[in-house]
């Protein structure tokens, strides 16, 4: 944690405290999450003010008054309403959600209104829809949005309209293209160029060579149709389970396609899987077994290779789908297995 806290500055909160935060999310779920973005703080679920959550009615994959419904539901400790308004239909209909925090970014003129203020008009007539358990209005004192309130200059526009609205403004985090996440991705790839790390797209390994005590020496990668070998000191297998294309498989078995690391499997297919679809299947833990440093094991339970770390997906024995631990094992593996390549490297 102190490395992402580190990483992310102030972007990002939570770090004050070792228990989890809960968050609303896109789906009307509350999610607990030990670090979250400073755009979300105002809307964490432990607050008791009452809330507006604003929708848009061309943005038809996210409905404000079913996601309020939902989170009502959920026994949020807050009194909630959901409203759509018109803002984002003065933008094409096939205006793509960063368009709309640009345009944010910008301020741009709507119809000769800019466009934080056509945004402040569009909810304001809707801060007493909040109905308390007496049956009382009360007026809001905090309003999610969509998360797509600026890009750039997101935190000024978050203030700008919690200044027109008189209520603290957050945003609601959503699936792709998600602002916040590229946010992060954006810091976190500065920080790898502060530090020299170059990347390479487009280069797909066909092959690898070993040295004397079996570790990668060089990793054969197609060029534009060349075999080009490139050396390594240490070697991050992170190419993702089944469902990414890191394990193949077919009526033979499951295999690693990249350096022909061994996956534990049932040789009989038919104990792949059990007849309950919502069982749980043997199949969804397949994936390259390590040691406790992360170093693939082959069959008999002998390093594979010594230079090489395995994160992600592409490990075996967890089904982070039944258990939602995906994230959680990508980026647990991922800190480890870097930390393990960086400390063999300075040996």
């Amino acid at each position: 944690r102190a490395l992402f806290d580190d990483l992310v500055g102030d972007a990002y909160l939570g770090g004050h405290t070792d228990r989890n935060a809960l968050v609303p999310t896109f789906g009307g779920a509350v999610k607990p999450t030990a670090r979250y973005p400073k755009s979300a703080a105002a809307g964490v679920a432990s607050d008791d003010r009452p809330t507006l959550i604003v929708g848009f009615r061309s943005l038809t994959e996210y409905d404000a008054r079913s996601f309020a419904d939902r989170l009502a539901a959920s026994g949020v400790p807050f009194d909630v309403a959901g409203v759509e308004v018109e803002f984002a239909e003065a933008f094409r209909a096939d205006a793509k959600i960063t368009r709309l925090a640009k345009a944010l970014d910008r301020d741009e003129a709507i119809d000769g209104t800019p466009a934080r203020e056509a945004l402040a008009k569009a909810v304001a007539p809707h801060l007493h829809d909040v109905v308390d358990d007496e049956g009382g209005v009360d007026r809001v004192e905090r309003v999610g949005f969509p998360a797509f309130l600026g890009d750039d200059e997101g935190a000024d526009v978050r203030a700008d309209l919690a200044d027109r609205l008189g209520a603290d403004v957050f945003e609601i985090p959503m699936g792709p293209p998600s602002l916040p996440g590229l946010r992060l991705e954006d810091r976190l790839y500065d920080a790898l160029d502060a530090e020299g790390v170059r990347f390479e797209t487009g280069t797909p390994v066909v092959d690898y060579e070993t040295d004397a005590n079996g570790d990668i020496e060089h990793l054969i990668m197609n060029r534009k149709g060349s075999k080009v070998p490139y050396g390594a000191d240490t070697v991050v297998l992170a190419t993702g389970g089944l469902v990414g294309k890191g394990l193949d498989s077919d009526r033979d078995g499951v295999r690693e396609p990249v350096l022909d690391l061994y996956v534990p499997q049932p040789s009989d297919r038919y104990e792949w899987f059990v007849d309950d679809a919502f069982g749980e299947q043997p199949y969804a833990r397949f994936g390259v077994r390590p040691d406790d440093r992360l170093r693939p094991l082959d069959e008999s339970g002998a390093v594979a290779h010594g230079n090489v770390r395995v994160a992600g997906a592409v490990v075996g024995g967890a089904d982070v789908a039944r258990e939602k631990s995906a994230s959680g094992v990508s980026l647990a593996t991922g800190l480890v297995a870097g930390q393990e390549a960086a400390r063999e490297v300075r040996q």
